[in-house]
């Protein structure tokens, strides 16, 4: 005879247990998880009415387990979830049945557990589970949206075959769907679920999912009330995210998100703090439909009074006194009231080169300090301020360590860093550190993350910087028609390169690297020239100091082309081969960001019955000995892709030996072959870029460029070399004739300069860049600029504010293995010389090309 269970009490250690949870679904609401209560349970028996005993907390031997209410699952499989074997000692109540009930919730399969006593046997005592299973999804169908949403929104909410229907999946699923649609401004979005037995299969369900969007609900009108200090327009402004509809804006969308209007609000609150009206508050908001399937906004609010700093005092400084501590703060008595402003200069803004009393602490080793504004008194309209500071003591480094640099070198990365145990403790520096590390281009700067483990006891910190390697080598392969023939490059470079390992076989994976040098080779060929170079470059000559070494060699050979008849005739040719060494070296005057370079180049031009615009003859050989020196400073980073702070800028020089005043030739009356034997003149550069952050992830990048060539002797004349051609992409080609090709978009390449190339030059430019991603497979950046420029010949015919201007948008994308690769579409707005037409729109192709 069957033995039923009646309820008897015994305690369990858990109250609930989630069935389910839907952890990737974020719902519009607080939705708790269905939960199994366990309160108590009552363990008895009743055998025609009479209950079997048993001494509660006394251990049993488990004679065995049977299992009722399954619908799908195997008895032996319910077995296996509870744990418990036959044998097995277990209390009555107890720990191991206590577990047995919550693994098989934890299974997520069923809806209910019961456990009765069976039967007892003396010591030996028989359970029976009584299970509730969970119905499982077959078929989902979503209506109301395209195939292809429907798809999207069955990932989102996990809404798939197989899943196990529980009440918090419907309700989550339901309130994704609907919250989804309403960001997107569908407010009145409607979400109705449906499900119905399958009887094709055991304990499943169909799913229907209604889903009626509506028609999207813009805002009409934002109504405040309160406001007498500031205007309605500044507040509206203020608010980032709730706008207005508006014919033309495309960029923001008019849709009310109760979230993002939540953030509005506050930022309302902020715009009156800003003006010394810390009491602002909002008195209500609502919203309100209009026939038109719009909506308006109420908002209702009390601006308060208008405060006024009374004071600033200071509390526990004795490091900085009060007089260097106010030209941190920067605030004086009597100054309206702005608890921003306040926070910022106390604790900083979140920039790198935040000015403020606690970056300060920080940069002189008081890591352990603390800096806290607090309102004293409010007399009338004033608040005084007291600024209390806890300074403590300063703390130096203990242990610095790299993590990540899987194939540049540890002395590679390491000295670059300017946090080196022993050394005071300074937040700049370990700001410095992070710039130079993703300067070096083998790391991803975005992935560099500095670690601090402060030790309050003994007054130090370790550092770790995780880093992210990413390609360091690039390829160029290119192919394309121009001139009446094929052009074909190809350039390998090679930016770790271990020229040490070059004759170690082991080091080959598949090249020797790791060292931080630079290895590149480059080959162009086409019917009507042909190029090569070599170059190499040593950063750390000697490994103790970061002053450079470079060394290239070069080769150009160029062919007469017709391009009536299509022919090259390759007996008249002009080649010309050089090289250059040069020393760079950091300096610590007037900063550590400043560089001295210096080079020494010799190029060496052999003409055959090859005409140039400036020379007389065809046929001869003229030869370029020149010295360069620049000194340069740059700051901007961290990125070098994509800079957000921070400048760039250079002044050179370059120039010959002035051989037309020593050598007593009378050049009046020489031929241009003995005139050009030996070239001679003098050239400066210059060139500044500045990164400013604006606002959000954009950054405004302006740029001012100016170059000059000219002569010792005039009756020498300006050098037929090294001059500059303006207009275009900017990408040089293949001439090696010391032209630099200066990049003016919205105009035909080198058309803004003469034949011959211009002797004097200059460039304005803004650009505003927005980052799309920075990842180190891909950097991808939008941007559009405004630029100015021109080319000159002699200081007679200059005129700096007779610029051809362009504006226009473009993209950048950075792969490592390819380098720089983009699109511009610029339109010029002036004519090129000798036209009438403007130049109008132009697309430019940029490889391997920053702006």
């Amino acid at each position: 005879m069957k033995y039923k269970i009646s309820l008897v009490l015994f305690t369990f250690l858990f109250t609930t247990l989630t069935v389910t949870s839907q952890d990737t679904i974020q719902s519009l609401d607080s939705i708790n998880p269905i939960e199994k209560e366990i309160d108590s349970i009552a363990i008895s028996t009743i055998t025609n009415n009479d209950p079997i005993s048993y001494t509660k907390g006394e251990s049993y031997e488990l004679g065995g387990i049977t299992v009722t209410g399954l619908k799908k699952f195997s008895e032996q499989a319910v077995k296996v979830f509870t744990g418990l074997k036959a044998g097995q000692n277990i209390r009555l109540p107890g720990d191991k049945l206590t577990s047995a009930i919550k693994k098989l919730y934890e299974q997520k399969q069923f809806s209910n557990v019961d456990v009765y006593i069976s039967k007892i046997d003396g010591r030996v005592v028989y359970l029976e589970f009584d299970v509730a299973e969970l119905p499982e999804l077959n078929q989902v169908t979503i209506n109301g949206v395209k195939k292809g949403k429907a798809k999207e929104l069955r990932k989102d909410t996990e809404l798939i075959k197989g899943a196990m229907l529980t009440d918090n999946l419907l309700i989550t699923s339901e309130n994704y769907i609907r919250k989804k649609y309403q960001e997107k401004g569908f407010l009145n979005t409607k979400v109705n679920i449906d499900t119905k037995k399958d009887t094709s299969g055991i304990n499943t369900v169909n799913m229907l999912v209604n889903i009626d969007k509506g028609d999207k609900v813009k805002i009409k009108n934002i109504f405040i009330e309160g406001n007498e200090k500031v205007k309605d327009k500044r507040l509206q402004k203020a608010m980032k995210n709730t706008k207005i509809t508006k014919l033309g804006r495309f960029w923001k969308g008019s849709k009310y998100i109760k979230e993002d209007f939540n953030e509005d609000l506050q930022s309302i609150i902020d715009t009156y703090s800003e003006k010394g009206h810390r009491d602002a508050r909002i008195l209500n908001d609502s919203i309100s439909f209009n026939e038109d399937n719009t909506i308006n906004v109420h908002i209702g609010l009390e601006e308060g009074k208008k405060y006024y700093f009374g004071g600033i005092s200071y509390l526990g400084n004795k490091v900085f006194t009060d007089a260097q501590l106010d030209k941190f703060l920067r605030i004086d008595k009597g100054q309206v009231y702005n608890a921003k402003i306040l926070k910022e200069r106390i604790s900083g803004d979140g920039t790198p080169d935040s000015e403020d009393i606690a970056t300060e602490y920080q940069n002189s080793g008081y890591i352990f300090s603390q800096v806290n504004a607090v309102e004293t008194r409010v007399e009338n309209d004033s608040i005084f301020v007291e600024v209390r500071i806890s300074e403590d003591e300063q703390a130096t480094l203990r242990k610095v360590t790299i993590n990540g640099n899987d194939k540049t070198n540890d002395h590679v990365a390491y000295r670059q860093l300017r946090t080196r145990p022993g050394y005071l403790y300074r937040k700049d520096d370990i700001i410095r550190t992070i710039r130079e590390l993703g300067q070096l281009g083998f790391f991803d700067p975005e992935s560099i993350t500095p670690n601090l483990n402060p030790n309050f006891q003994d007054k130090t910190v370790d550092i770790n910087y995780d880093v992210v390697e990413k390609g360091a080598s690039q390829i160029e392969l290119q192919g394309g028609y121009g001139g009446g023939s094929f052009i074909g490059t190809l350039g390998l470079s090679f930016n770790n390169f271990s020229i040490r390992n070059l004759f170690n076989k082991e080091a080959y994976k598949p090249l020797p690297m790791g060292d931080g040098q630079t290895l590149s080779l480059r080959i162009q060929k086409s019917r009507s020239f042909t190029t090569s170079s070599f170059s190499f470059t040593e950063p750390w000559l000697g490994g103790k100091k970061p002053q450079s070494l470079s060394f290239s060699i070069y080769q150009s050979k160029q062919f007469r082309y017709n391009f009536q008849t299509n022919r090259v005739d390759k007996d008249q040719r002009l080649n010309i081969i050089g090289a250059s060494i040069g020393l760079g070296k950091r300096l610590q005057w007037p900063d550590d960001f400043f560089t001295l370079s210096q080079t020494i180049s010799l190029q060496r031009y052999d003409l055959k019955e090859y005409g140039l615009p400036t020379f007389s003859f065809t046929t001869g050989i003229s030869n370029n000995l020149s010295y360069g020196i620049t000194l340069s400073r740059s700051s901007a980073g961290p990125n070098p892709v994509f800079p957000k702070n921070g400048s760039d800028f250079s002044i050179g020089a370059k120039l010959t030996f002035p051989y037309s005043l020593v050598n007593d030739k009378d050049y009046a009356n020489i031929t241009d072959l003995e005139k050009y034997k030996w070239l001679e003149y003098y050239k400066f550069n210059f060139k500044g870029k500045w990164y400013t952050p604006l606002f959000d992830k954009f950054v405004l990048m302006s740029n001012a460029e100016m170059g000059f060539l000219a002569s010792y002797n005039d009756e020498v004349g300006d050098s037929p070399f090294e001059r500059y051609f303006v207009g275009g992409d900017g990408l040089a080609t293949f001439q090696l004739d010391g032209r630099e090709t200066i990049g003016l978009r919205g105009y035909d390449n080198a058309q803004l300069s003469t034949p011959e190339g211009g002797t004097i030059y200059n460039k304005f430019q803004l650009e505003v860049r927005y980052p799309v991603t920075l990842k180190p497979s891909a950097s991808i950046y939008l941007l559009g600029f405004l630029e100015a420029g021109n080319s000159y010949t002699g200081f007679k015919n200059y005129d700096p504010f007779k610029v051809k201007r362009s504006a226009g948008l473009g993209v950048r994308i950075f792969m490592p293995a390819f380098g720089l690769l983009g699109i511009d579409f610029a339109h010029g707005f002036d004519p090129l010389p000798g036209q009438t037409e403007k130049s109008g729109w132009q697309p430019h192709f940029i490889i391997g090309q920053q702006f």
